[in-house]
């Protein structure tokens, strides 16, 4: 099975200028815990509810100031729509995160692949049990608060 097939296609994006305030009212209101940020129809990072709390909130910045781009995750980890699942599934675990965002060859955002996507999916329940046992373990970054989702 392909990632194309099983990927939620709706995507809200953010912007890198946005406030945390402006982009945390998005978030409650689609009820999402995870944005791509996109800047110039190009993938520039991601953010978090996570990325949030432990790089705004903990370090005392305000959501009324504080930009995107400031605590936004730079490093976009992705996959593409045309890749297998059992490959983009070991991707998760190995990089022990639980959403991607999904290109086309040309790198344009197409949707985003997440575990609930993936739970969905026929997908061996060995391999998706995999890669959530690598997800949830616990390493000394990410106890830490490391820069990816």
């Amino acid at each position: 099975m392909l990632v194309h097939e099983c990927m939620s296609n709706y995507v809200e994006l953010g912007r890198p200028d946005m406030t945390l305030k402006e982009v945390s009212c998005l978030m409650r209101d689609g009820d999402y815990g995870f944005l791509p940020i996109q800047e110039n129809d190009r993938l520039i990072g991601t953010l978090t509810d996570r990325d949030i709390t432990i790089r705004a909130v903990a370090a005392g910045l305000s959501p009324d100031t504080t930009k995107v781009y400031e605590v936004m995750s730079k490093k976009v980890l992705y996959c593409y729509e045309d890749q297998t699942l059992e490959e983009v599934t070991r991707n998760l675990g190995d990089n022990q995160v639980r959403r991607l965002p999904v290109l086309n060859r040309d790198k344009r955002l197409v949707g985003v692949l997440s575990l609930g996507d993936l739970s969905q999916a026929e997908l061996a329940a060995e391999q998706f049990e995999s890669a959530v046992s690598r997800i949830s373990q616990s390493t000394p970054s990410s106890r830490a608060g490391r820069n990816m989702q």
